[in-house]
C-alpha cells in the first residue's frame, strides 16, 4: 500500500511538471516575437485565424460579449405566462360525520413489578461426624471462588482455597466430641458449624501446626518400626482410615494448601487406641529439613495433644534453622510430642 501510494504520487508531480514545461515553452515563443524566424513571423501575421469557441487566454470581458452574441434570441414572456392559475372550485360535502373509538381495546391487567433476583453472597457451613472421629465440613461461599479461606477449630487453623463456584468439601480430624468449625474469609465474612463427634474418644491424636513453608513433618514410627518400613508413618506414606478401622496401625492427615496466601499447615496423626491389635510403643518425632525457604531463619510452631480426659495440651517451638549449607539435612526434634504407649484391647 505504501508502494502504490509512492509512485501515484511521483507519476502526479511528473504529469505536472510536463504540462508547466509545455506552457512555459508556448508562452515565451507567444510573448517574444523577437526570437522567431522572419517566415515564420510573416505567416503568422497573414494566416486568418477563425474564432471558434472561447480560449482560456481571453479576457474576461471579450469571453462574456461572445456569449451574449452567440444565445438565440426568444420570444419574449409577458407576467400573465409565469403567474400561477387557480384552480376549479370543487364541490365539498354538506355534512362531515367525525367518527370516534368507543373502545380502546382490553386493557391490560395491572401487574406487580418484578425486581431483579439478588445475588446470594452468604457463606454458609455444614459439618458432619464420619468414621474415625472425622468430621466432613462443607462450606459455600459463592461470592468468593477461589478466595483463601481459614478453618479453626479447637486451637487448630489452616488455610485453605475454595473452589471455582465458591465450595470446599475437607473431611478433618476432630479434637472435641462437641466439635466446632469456624470458617472465616479475608474481607471478615464467615460461618459456623458444628457436629458431635462420639468416637473421639476411641482414639489417641496428636497435631503439629505452623505458618509458611517450614518443611516441618510429623513422624510416626509405630512398635519398633525403622524408618521407611511398615509402621513408619509420615507425608509420604500417610495411610488411610481403613488401617485404623481395623486397628493394625494409624494414620497422618494433612491440612492446608501450601499454595495458598500466608499458608497455614497442620498434620495430624491418629491411632485407634481402643481397638488396636498389639500393645507397644509409638515414637512421636517431629523433623525439618533444611531447604533454600527456611535455612538460617527462626522456625515457630506449636503441638496439640488431645488427653484421655478429653483436654488439650499444647507445646510452642521455637528454633533457628542450619545455614543454607546445609540443604537437605533434617533436625530430629524429640521433645515436642510425647509417645504414645499403646496397650492390646
Amino acid at each position: 500500500m505504501i508502494g502504490r501510494k509512492h509512485i501515484a504520487t511521483i507519476g502526479g508531480t511528473a504529469l505536472c511538471a510536463l504540462g508547466i514545461g509545455f506552457f512555459m515553452q508556448m508562452g515565451g515563443q507567444s510573448g517574444t516575437s523577437g526570437d522567431m524566424p522572419e517566415a515564420v513571423r510573416q505567416a503568422t501575421a497573414q494566416a486568418p485565424v477563425a474564432k471558434s469557441g472561447f480560449s482560456p487566454l481571453d479576457a474576461p470581458g471579450a469571453m462574456a460579449s461572445r456569449v451574449a452574441d452567440s444565445l438565440v434570441d426568444a420570444p419574449a414572456l409577458s407576467l400573465a405566462d409565469i403567474m400561477p392559475q387557480a384552480l376549479p372550485d370543487v364541490p365539498l360535502p354538506d355534512h362531515v360525520v367525525v367518527a370516534a373509538l368507543d373502545q380502546t381495546g382490553d386493557q391490560l391487567p395491572n401487574l406487580p413489578a418484578e425486581s431483579a433476583p439478588a445475588l446470594t453472597c452468604t457463606v454458609d457451613a455444614d459439618a458432619v461426624a464420619e468414621a474415625g472421629a472425622m468430621v466432613r465440613l462443607d462450606v459455600s461461599a459463592p461470592c468468593l471462588a477461589e478466595e483463601r479461606v481459614v478453618i479453626h477449630h479447637s486451637g487448630m487453623m489452616f488455610s485453605d482455597i475454595t473452589d471455582a463456584e465458591g465450595g470446599l468439601d475437607i473431611l478433618i480430624p476432630a479434637l472435641s466430641q462437641n466439635a466446632v468449625f469456624i470458617v472465616e474469609f479475608a474481607n471478615g465474612e464467615g460461618a459456623v458449624a458444628t457436629a458431635e463427634v462420639a468416637s473421639l474418644a476411641s482414639y489417641d491424636r496428636v497435631v503439629l501446626q505452623w505458618a509458611g513453608d517450614l518443611g516441618l513433618q510429623v513422624h510416626a514410627r509405630e512398635f519398633g518400626a525403622d524408618y521407611d518400613a511398615e509402621g513408619h508413618v509420615w507425608a509420604g506414606s500417610s495411610r488411610d482410615l481403613t488401617v485404623a478401622a481395623r486397628g493394625d496401625g494409624g494414620f497422618l492427615t494433612t491440612l492446608g494448601r501450601s499454595d495458598a496466601l500466608a499458608p497455614l499447615m497442620a498434620q495430624v496423626y491418629t491411632f485407634p487406641t481402643a481397638t488396636a491389635t498389639r500393645a507397644g510403643i509409638i515414637d512421636l518425632t517431629v523433623e525439618a529439613e533444611v531447604t533454600a525457604a527456611n535455612c538460617g531463619r527462626e522456625v515457630e510452631a506449636q503441638s496439640l495433644e488431645v488427653q484421655a480426659d478429653g483436654r488439650l495440651r499444647t507445646r510452642d517451638l521455637a528454633l533457628t534453622m542450619p545455614g543454607c549449607d546445609a540443604s537437605g539435612d533434617f533436625l530430629v526434634l524429640n521433645n515436642l510430642m510425647d509417645d504414645l504407649k499403646i496397650a492390646a484391647r
